[in-house]
């Protein structure tokens, strides 16, 4: 038998690759709405982070999440954001 790829993926905040399963995606969807995915599945455009407030931190005062969706997040955002990382 031939052994299952792991998809990996690097996270927005610390820039490091991880497996998908361990990354959050935040998706920026064709509405142009950025929420948390918690299935992964969602239509839109992804990005993956870290499940800690360090790499949102940091995704936030770098501007990596708005550079990896293309798109300008408001602050409202990044607090409904943060409260989904801390759940």
């Amino acid at each position: 038998m031939k052994a299952k790829k792991i998809p990996f993926r690097m996270c927005v905040g610390c820039q490091t690759m991880k497996s998908k399963k361990e990354l959050l995606r935040v998706v920026r969807t064709p509405d142009g709405e950025v929420i948390l995915d918690p299935t992964g599945k969602k239509a839109g455009r992804g990005a993956y982070m870290c499940p800690c407030e360090q790499c949102l931190t940091k995704a936030f005062k770098e501007k990596r999440l708005e550079k990896a969706l293309k798109h300008q997040i408001d602050e409202a955002v990044y607090n409904a954001l943060r409260a989904g990382v801390t759940e």
